[in-house]
Order: C-alpha cells, then structure tokens, then sequence
C-alpha cells in the first residue's frame, strides 16, 4: 500500500495568486493573508495577477498556470445583493477555476468568499487562522507536493 501525502514546506515552489480587484479592501486583506502564509511556509516564488473581478478569476488562473507556477490560489469576493448576479458569479468563478485546476492538473485553490453580508467578508479577510487566502494558500502547497510525490515514482 502506498499513501501519498503532501507538506506544508513551500521550498521550491512557485505559486501564483490572482487576485480580483473588485470589492479591493476584502480582497486586498485576503492577499495579506496568502502573501504571509507565503512567507511561512518558506515558498520559493510568488506572482501575483490582478483581474477586475471573479468572473476573471478562472482565465487569470489559467495564465498563471501556463506561466509555469506550480499551484495557483484565486482571491475574490462576491457579496449578495437583489438580483441572482450574486448565484451566477459565484457559481461560474468556482466552476471556472475548479475546470482549470482539472484540465491542466495543477492545483487552483478556491479563495473566493461568497457572503450575504460584507460584516462576513470582513470576518473571513481579517488577519489570523480566520483569514480564507492563508487557508488557501495552505491547500495549494499541500496539493502541489502531493503531486509531485505522486509523479516521482
């Protein structure tokens, strides 16, 4: 039997994070937190894209792939409002960067808050174990060393 596990030591990875410019004080406070988590577990490189927003997100993911990162974290927020535009972002971004992530075998991890209230956004984007772009970030170097672990033997 063969169990394959990944680590949370980043050396010698290169992550990419794209990042949506849209509702920026959240997403700018996730980036804080993917950026740091980073810096913890010691990743080699990090390149960062700024899109305009999450529906961007998945074509940003792609390009950064193709640029040769190792895994790609994808930062946005989409809160609730009157009109089903909220359902079909949310539900097209996470189908979008989960279709790169498939295609191309790297690891796209989903940091796009999708909240009812901005007051959840900010509880979610404020620093410590709260913050979902360090969660991220976390998820996308345990993936992208399991994988090699598993394309080594």
């Amino acid at each position: 039997m063969r169990v394959v596990e990944g680590a949370d030591d980043g050396k010698g990875l290169h992550i990419g994070i794209a990042v949506a410019s849209w509702n920026r004080t959240i997403t700018d406070a996730l980036l804080d937190g993917a950026t740091s988590r980073c810096d913890e577990l010691n990743v080699s490189e990090v390149t960062i894209l700024r899109v305009p927003g999450a529906l961007e997100l998945p074509l940003g993911a792609s390009a950064l792939v193709k640029s040769g990162c190792d895994a790609v974290v994808a930062i946005g927020t989409v809160v609730k409002g009157d009109t089903d535009h909220y359902a079909i972002v949310v539900r097209e971004s996470s189908s979008g960067i989960g279709g790169v992530s498939l295609s191309t075998g790297v690891p796209v991890t989903n940091a796009i808050l999708a909240v009812h209230d901005y007051e959840h956004a900010v509880e979610r984007s404020s620093q410590g174990d709260a913050n979902k772009g360090s969660e991220a970030v976390d998820a996308a170097v345990v993936m992208a060393t399991a994988l090699a672990r598993l394309e080594s033997r």
